[in-house]
């Protein structure tokens, strides 16, 4: 090897050896995609920012009709090699310097080594010369990312076609370090706005140091921008980061008795940062007349952080949208999308859930609904999820629905007193209301001596604001059992575990009383329930960490299974793939009945290609009373809030990727051919 390529080839180790260590530990991991989601029928570019994504290749996404390119990756010089490249300037300008102009070769003494020289010609050394001056000067690696889990960045070319499904997508990013962590991407209807990305490798300084440019955001001027902010045009999406001590403005004209919905996604994009207190960021949302007055303001929805205004237009004119983080925190992860115009949204609906196989007429509380009963029927257990529409638009959100196989009933008023009391009939599910401030519902049912019952309140977990208190008494009003809060580790978003629970033994025969309210004493048409009266149903539900698998061919990974268990379930859990490809193994895939978490490895057969990305199911399967019950694994993210809470967070797809080895040809690849292969492709 020459000593040009010998200095090329410890440039680019000096630039990569430390990353890549990093990469083999922790893998690549995405902060934020900017935007985090585009209109049907568009392309557009799209900028990741994150850690360890070097050599970038291939971008993934869930669902059909979303294809993406990588179109070039940035990552600043580090201190160690900007000073190795500084030296060998000086060297190669002396060298040049003190040949004579007629030398064809010319002596450049080594930066590592000062009584080393090396003899190269006059040509390469000024080629060398010019290539270091511009990586010395090119902004693209010069600057230098606030955070440092920010520090990389890939720019892409995001193509959506016009049938593809409006939802939310997951998106990652495969790399030579392996597949990256999902994050949200979503698919709209709307035309989208989009600032230029608030910082970036080939843009201007750093924003949160550059003070003069923190004091001109802060009085609404950016980028071009008037003091009234962007101008758009409703309905619309609008992308856009809060930075530090700002308020990202929008102006725009609207019509008298137009109802607008205006709706942020903010920590639904990313639901927790690890370094930002409470954990997310948290955004408020106003609207201005033309003269600055404030017409409306929210800083949460129910009990989610992110905002929704709703607002009936009082004349012709221009309004003003104005987003901010309610503690004026900010930085570029800080990443929204602002849905406004006259668009259908669900507040909430009744009754919250029905029975499988059933038809169940949901009645539709919102704004702009074309129509606020609708049919529905779902033929799987567990949450379900329902949407609306208006003409073709659909609502920009969808509520949870929950499916059960127990008997359902209605509750029926005036049930407020013992005396007064429903009649009910175990096992049941009585869907109901604490439809005012102080409203207490009471059931009353027929026990056993010594018959176990559980109590269970879904409200919280279905997006109802009801933080509810359950009661159980005997006929005489003792309190034989009480529960507030129960703590649900598969709903990962919920930080407020608001839903009650309670079981117990009764003591003898006769009838007993379940009392249900809310301990703030407040209600309302919002405020519905599903309280699940009946003897214990052992169950239990699954979570995988992590959601993404990065793998060696001929290698073992680790895995680790969270086992939520439910009235009482306390039996060992065994694992196993559903329809893995031949040479997949899990080891020692058992949880036992005394734990509620195992860690496994997965064995990974030679035959996988590098680079190749599989979806892989896992389903646990343990016996209960006497019958085979078997529930998938949900694959999860564990996410940090606030430097202290940890959080199992769902996600759609568990994917595995082989990192190195692999034999190619047939093998257990052989089920996605086609599917990923070549730079910039993205699956379908």
């Amino acid at each position: 090897m020459t000593r040009s390529r010998r200095m090329a080839a410890l440039l680019a180790a000096a630039l990569s050896v430390s990353i890549g260590l990093h990469a083999q530990q922790r893998g690549p991991t995405i902060g934020y995609v900017y935007p985090a989601g585009g209109k049907q029928g568009t392309s557009f570019d799209a900028t990741i920012r994150g850690q360890f994504l070097d050599r970038a290749t291939n971008v993934i996404v869930s669902g059909e009709g979303v294809r993406a390119t990588v179109l070039d990756f940035y990552r600043p010089i580090d201190g160690k090699t900007r000073n190795l490249m500084r030296d060998r300037e000086q060297n190669i300008r002396d060298a040049l310097k003190a040949s004579k102009s007629g030398d064809s070769m010319v002596a450049v003494k080594s930066e590592l080594n000062e009584k080393e020289i090396q003899r190269m010609y006059r040509a390469a050394a000024e080629k060398e010369l010019a290539d270091i001056k511009m990586k010395l000067s090119d902004p693209k690696t010069q600057q230098r990312a606030p955070n440092p889990q920010l520090s990389q960045e890939v720019n892409l070319r995001i193509t959506i076609s016009p049938g593809a499904t409006p939802g939310d997508r997951e998106l990652r990013l495969l790399t030579a370090a392996g597949l990256s962590n999902p994050v949200m991407f979503k698919i709209g209807q709307l035309p989208e706005f989009s600032r230029k990305a608030e910082f970036s490798l080939t843009g201007p300084g750093n924003p949160n140091v550059d003070l003069a440019r923190i004091a001109r955001l802060s009085s609404g001027g950016r980028g071009g921008e008037t003091e009234q902010g962007m101008r758009v045009t409703i309905p619309c999406v609008i992308n856009g980061q809060v930075m530090p001590a700002t308020e990202d403005r929008f102006r725009f004209a609207a019509r008298a008795g137009q109802q607008l919905v205006i709706a942020a996604s903010a920590r639904e994009l990313i639901p927790y940062i690890a370094d930002a207190v409470p954990g997310w960021f948290q955004a408020t949302l106003g609207l201005f007349d033309a003269k600055g007055k404030e017409l409306a303001y929210d800083d949460d929805f129910k009990f989610h952080p992110d905002p929704v205004l709703y607002y009936v237009i009082p004349r012709e004119g221009d309004y003003e949208i104005r987003i901010k983080d309610s503690i004026y925190r900010g930085r570029e992860d800080f990443v929204y999308r602002i849905t406004v115009g006259e668009l259908p949204f669900i507040t909430s609906i009744f009754p919250l859930g029905g029975k499988l196989g059933e038809t169940v007429n949901v009645t539709m509380t919102g704004w702009n609904l074309g129509v606020t009963n609708q049919e529905v029927k779902f033929n799987e257990t567990g949450i379900q999820y329902v949407g609306g529409k208006k003409g073709e638009v659909v609502t920009a959100n969808r509520v949870p629905f929950m499916v059960d196989t127990l008997p359902e009933v209605m509750e029926k008023e005036p049930n407020d007193l013992l005396e007064s009391a429903q009649r009910v009939t175990l096992p049941v599910v009585i869907n109901g209301r604490v439809d005012l401030p102080g409203d207490v519902d009471v059931y009353r049912f027929e026990g056993k001596a010594g018959q176990n019952i559980v109590a269970e309140v879904y409200a919280r977990r279905l997006d109802s604001p009801l933080d509810s208190v359950l009661k159980l008494t005997d006929q005489s009003g003792k309190q034989l059992a009480f529960n507030d809060d129960h703590e649900d580790r598969g709903t990962g978003l919920n930080t407020h575990h608001a839903d009650s629970y309670l079981t117990a033994t009764l003591p003898s025969d006769g009838s007993y009383y379940i009392y249900i309210t809310d301990p703030q004493r407040v209600g309302g048409p919002d405020y519905g329930y599903r309280l699940r009266l009946s003897a214990p149903r052992p169950d239990f539900a699954l979570r995988l960490v992590p959601a993404t698998i990065n793998a060696r061919a001929g290698s073992t990974t680790p895995v680790t299974v969270y086992a939520m268990r439910r009235d009482g379930f306390n039996g060992d859990i065994s694992l196993a793939f559903r329809n893995a490809p031949e040479g997949f193994k899990l080891n020692n895939s058992r949880i036992p009945g005394s734990t509620n978490a195992a860690t496994f490895s997965i064995s990974v057969p030679n035959s996988v290609v590098k680079n190749e990305t599989l979806h892989l199911s896992l389903e646990g399967k343990a016996t209960i009373n006497g019958k085979p019950v078997v529930h998938p694994a949900v694959p999860s993210s564990d996410m940090m809030q606030a430097f202290a809470y940890r959080h199992l967070v769902p996600a759609q797809d568990l994917d595995l990727v082989a990192v190195g080895g692999g034999g190619g040809g047939k093998g257990a690849f052989a089920a996605n051919k086609g599917g990923n292969k070549g730079k910039g492709k993205t699956k379908n």
